[in-house]
């Protein structure tokens, strides 16, 4: 019998499994006490990442609220995702990559004319994806806050400022979340090809959740 390494190690039956593909966007809900385990498919792809609260999406992920209650700004295993309202909405149960970001934001339009000239300005980015899923259930712009960047590497440099660089991920690396309430998970698979976060090269993710 073959194993498949995509579920290796992940307790509970697989009721979702699906693969995003490369630069798309992908919207699921989740219900407490669910594990949603995201493959790197072929290595050093971002997966931006953002959470709602299912029973009131006014209630969202709060990078502030994170950051501050753990005291770093790098997400590791143990690391507990909170909303605006301080509550704990997912904890990260297991990752096979060091550590991941949340700081780095999400390519836009904007960004990509600042950093990389006009002539990116109609390139497609994470903050399309994001709305183009967040509209199919009436969220619009002002309900996008700073998101998680899974798999991204963005250190932050002896004189304060970001680099983006190579990812520090490989084919096949996971990373597992537990819900901690019922949410709304809302992921743009990042299709930046400007810099080397993705080896300018956007490819699929997998997205398995288990109960």
């Amino acid at each position: 019998m073959t194993v498949d390494p995509g579920t290796e190690g992940l307790s509970g039956t697989i009721i979702h499994d699906e693969l995003v593909p490369a630069r798309a966007p992908w919207l699921h809900h989740i219900a407490a006490g669910q594990t949603l385990r995201i493959v790197d498919v072929e290595g050093n792809q971002a997966v931006d990442f953002l959470l709602y609260s299912a029973a009131d999406d006014v209630e969202r992920y709060s990078a502030q609220d994170t950051v501050s209650a753990q005291g770093n700004l790098f997400l590791r295993k143990g690391s507990v995702l909170r909303s605006n309202e301080g509550r704990a909405m997912a904890t990260i149960t297991g990752t096979s990559v060091d550590y991941h970001d949340t700081i780095g934001g999400a390519c836009s339009c904007e960004s990509n004319t600042l950093r990389y000239g006009h002539h990116t300005k109609a390139q497609h980015a994470c903050v399309d994806n994001f709305l183009e899923a967040n509209l199919t259930e009436g969220r619009g712009k002002r309900d996008m806050v700073p998101n998680i960047n899974f798999f991204m590497n963005v250190p932050v440099e002896a004189d304060g400022s970001l680099g983006i660089v190579d990812g520090i991920s490989a084919p096949g690396l996971t990373v597992d979340l537990r819900a901690e309430m019922d949410i709304i998970v809302v992921v743009s698979n990042c299709p930046q090809i400007n810099n080397p976060c993705n080896a300018f090269n956007p490819t699929p993710v997998r997205m398995i959740v288990a109960a």
